[in-house]
C-alpha cells in the first residue's frame, strides 16, 4: 500500500510539473509549438496510464473525450473562455486526461485516506473564503464563481466521491490560477448564458466543471467496457449453420 501511495503521490508531482512547464511555455509559443507540446502531453499521459487498471484507463479515455467536446463548445464555439489563438491548443485533450489521472491517484492516496476528513474540511473553507472573496473584494465580480462553488458543493455533499472532487478542485484550481496568469487563456467577463452573471478570470468554482467530468467519467467508464465486451462477443460469436434444402429431382418426383 505504501508502494501505491508513493506511486499516486508521485503521479500527481508529475502532472503539477508538467502544468507549470507547459503553460509556461505556452504563454510566448506558436501554434506549431503547440503541436509539439501536444505530443510531450500524450506521451506523457500513456506513460503514466502503463501501471493503471482497464477500468481507470477507460474512465481517462472517457474524460478525454468528453472533456474534448466541451472545449470545443465552450472555447472557440460559445467563448466562455478564450485561448490566446482562439482554437483549443493540442496539448488541451491529453492535459485533461492527466487531470483526471491526478484527481484519482490523490483521492486514493494513503495521504487522502488517513486525513481526508480533515483535507475536506479545510477544502471547503478555502472555498467558501475565495467565493466570498470574488463577490465582495475582486476586481472583477466572481458572481459566476460563486454559483459554480455552490454546484461544487452539492457534488460533495451528495455525490459518490467526495474525495475525487476534493482532489479536483486542488489540481484543477492550480492549473487555472496557472494558465490565466501565464495568458494561455482568459475567462470572459460575463457568462454568456445564465443571464449574464459576471465572473473573475479564473471564476472561484471552476472546480465544479471537473466535478461534472469525473462524475461521466465515473458512470460512463463501465458502459463504454460492457458496450465493448458486448461487440467483442458478437464478433467472436460462430454463425450458426444453415441446413441446405435441396429440391427434389425429377426422379424422386416420379
Amino acid at each position: 500500500m505504501l508502494a501505491q501511495s508513493k506511486r499516486d503521490l508521485a503521479i500527481a508531482a508529475i502532472v503539477v510539473f508538467c502544468v507549470s512547464v507547459g503553460l509556461y511555455l505556452d504563454g510566448d509559443c506558436t501554434r506549431t509549438e503547440q503541436y509539439f507540446l501536444g505530443a510531450i502531453a500524450w506521451c506523457f499521459l500513456f506513460g503514466l496510464l502503463q501501471f493503471e487498471t482497464p477500468a481507470i484507463r477507460m474512465q481517462v479515455g472517457v474524460a478525454v473525450a468528453v472533456a474534448t467536446l466541451c472545449e470545443y463548445s465552450f472555447a472557440p464555439l460559445y467563448h466562455i473562455y478564450t485561448y490566446r489563438f482562439d482554437n483549443v491548443p493540442a496539448y488541451v485533450p491529453p492535459g485533461h486526461g492527466m487531470v483526471y489521472l491526478t484527481a484519482v491517484a490523490l483521492a486514493r492516496s494513503v495521504l487522502f485516506e488517513r486525513y481526508g476528513t480533515h483535507i475536506e474540511r479545510v477544502t471547503l473553507v478555502i472555498g467558501a473564503c475565495w467565493a466570498l472573496w470574488g463577490v465582495t473584494y475582486a476586481e472583477r465580480t466572481d458572481t459566476g464563481g460563486a454559483v459554480l462553488f455552490l454546484v461544487f458543493c452539492a457534488f460533495f455533499f451528495v455525490g459518490r466521491s467526495p474525495l475525487l472532487y476534493i482532489a479536483a478542485f486542488y489540481i484543477t484550481s492550480y492549473l487555472e490560477i496557472v494558465g490565466t496568469y501565464s495568458g494561455t487563456w482568459a475567462w470572459a467577463v460575463h457568462w454568456p448564458s445564465w443571464g449574464q452573471l459576471p465572473q473573475a478570470n479564473p471564476p472561484s468554482g471552476i472546480a465544479a466543471g471537473y466535478c461534472f467530468l469525473d462524475t461521466i467519467a465515473l458512470f460512463g467508464a463501465p458502459i463504454v467496457m460492457r458496450f465493448i465486451t458486448y461487440c467483442g462477443m458478437a464478433f467472436r460469436r460462430q454463425p450458426v449453420p444453415m441446413r441446405v434444402i435441396q429440391a427434389p429431382s425429377a426422379r424422386d418426383s416420379r
